[in-house]
């Protein structure tokens, strides 16, 4: 599909990547875009422009009623991008916070599936379109320090991979985006170097128009990709090594 013409929610679209999102979306001529975020409050400085293109949208993709609402309102959406996520700083054991844990699974797995589901009508109405998970390298891989963000990508993953299967009879593309970690206020819980938000947006559209099913944005993703598809005991026994410090 064309992202020129499209109509586009993007959860978390008020800061990091969500942000950088929405800014690619209307450089790349996109007719509308629903900015799904917790606190509208939030948007001030994007909406500030008084650009009609952009919809503001109440959205905790972890309330079931303020999903389904999402989907009442946002009927002509033709791409779903799916970037809104949680990252603590729980390890397994050391540092294990089951409160986090929870709300990563929340947002990053349970909040995922219930707007691919809630949205899945949606797109198959409007021609088919595309379903953007924004995922994480991972999603293959854990890094102890965070392992139930780790997890919790898993998780995503595993159900992006049925979706793509379930929905390719309407017609809608699932695209998995799986970068390293991202220069962002989130991806400062992770080591450097660091992938830019650009290379993602760039990258994810690219594959979004050319109808590609994963893309692993950036040179560094590229690399871990190659090294994990090469030999992926030894790229797991290396990040076996970033370890959580007990408080």
């Amino acid at each position: 599909m064309n992202i020129k013409g499209s109509i586009v929610l993007v959860t978390g679209a008020n800061r990091g990547i969500g942000r950088a999102y929405v800014d690619g979306l209307l450089q790349r001529g996109a007719a509308k875009i629903y900015l799904g975020v917790r606190d509208p409050a939030s948007l001030a400085d994007l909406l500030k422009g008084g650009d009609s293109r952009l919809v503001p949208l109440k959205l905790d993709i972890t309330d079931a009623a303020q999903v389904a609402e999402a989907a009442k309102v946002a009927k002509d959406v033709t791409l779903l991008i799916n970037n809104a996520g949680f990252a603590g700083e729980s390890s397994a054991h050391a540092t294990f916070s089951l409160a986090n844990a929870r709300q990563e699974m929340e947002v990053n797995y349970f909040g995922l599936l219930a707007m691919s589901n809630a949205f899945a009508p949606i797109l198959k109405a409007n021609g088919g379109g595309v379903l953007v998970n924004l995922l994480s390298f991972l999603s293959h891989v854990t890094i102890p320090l965070v392992a139930t963000y780790s997890a919790s990508k898993a998780a995503a993953l595993a159900v992006t991979d049925s979706l793509r299967a379930e929905l390719a009879g309407q017609g809608t593309k699932v695209v998995s985006i799986m970068p390293v970690q991202v220069e962002t206020e989130m991806g400062q819980l992770f080591p450097p170097p660091r992938v830019t938000t650009q290379e993602v947006v760039d990258e994810t559209f690219e594959a979004v128009e050319q109808g590609r099913d994963e893309v692993f944005p950036g040179e560094q993703t590229k690399k871990s990709a190659k090294d994990f598809a090469a030999d992926p005991k030894a790229v797991q026994a290396y990040l076996s090594t970033l370890l959580p410090t007990a408080a």
